[in-house]
């Protein structure tokens, strides 16, 4: 079943359920309210656990739910990306291959953080937790439920002029954390323009198999909450590849 946000109002409504759901460095949940006024529940936690071996997701294989990778504790990592390269993260789902071409110059902090944790095997065996229809795909949580991180949390305002347009790529925050800070859990833009505020750090744009992310993004969902849901079965990173050339 395809839903969709019928209205700008919804899409605000998604767009401070990003905040709602996003963790970045910390395992406490967010005290961040919905659009509507309500304190922000975490339908993802008692949904998400859900096991599935019986697959709806058309072209995606059908994979179990894995478990949680539960609080991390990394340290802030010390790696640093030549800018005079072109980097990519290659991204394998159970849903397909997407590659993220990795924005080092604009975000240098960003991009080597995530850099970091993809080869460290941070995002292997996380799912994406969250789907907004005509909004985001946002995964990279241990916790899986939105409210987790790696543990610690960098900082580093995105551009100014940054429109957050289909495809690219960023990272979620809570509300209470100053723009530009980000810990593990990343967004897709599958939005035209998501309208959003230049707060969330830029990570770089997808460059290649977009057509997973539009996969993904229509699956059939848990519920049709506006601030977006998990699909009903489980869309799970296999792996993260980086290449600098």
């Amino acid at each position: 079943m395809r839903t969709r946000i019928p209205s700008l109002l919804l899409v605000l409504a998604a767009a401070l359920a990003l905040v709602a759901f996003a963790g970045c460095g910390s395992s406490k949940k967010s005290s961040a309210t919905t659009a509507a006024g309500a304190p922000a529940t975490d339908t993802a936690a008692s949904t998400a656990a859900t096991t599935s071996t019986t697959s709806q997701n058309g072209p995606c294989k059908s994979v179990a739910q894995p478990s949680p990778k539960g609080p991390q504790h990394l340290p802030k990592p010390t790696l640093k990306l030549d800018p005079s390269k072109q980097w990519t993260a290659t991204m394998v789902t159970n849903c397909g291959t997407f590659v993220i071409k990795l924005d080092v110059k604009r975000a240098p902090k960003t991009s080597a953080s995530f850099a970091s944790l993809s080869e460290k095997g941070f995002y292997d065996n996380l799912i994406f937790h969250r789907i907004a229809p005509g909004f985001v795909i946002q995964g990279g949580d241990p916790q899986g439920d939105g409210s987790g991180g790696p543990g610690y949390h960098v900082v580093e305002a995105p551009p100014q002029d940054l429109k957050y347009t289909q495809g690219v790529v960023a990272m979620a925050k809570t509300g209470t954390d100053p723009p530009g800070a980000s810990g593990s859990q990343f967004f897709v833009v599958t939005a035209p323009d998501a309208q959003l505020p230049a707060e969330y750090a830029l990570l770089g744009r997808v460059v290649k198999g977009y057509q997973v992310v539009e996969t993904i993004a229509n699956l059939p969902l848990q519920s049709n909450a506006p601030g977006g849901s998990p699909p009903v079965d489980p869309v799970v990173i296999s792996k993260v590849t980086i290449k600098g050339r």
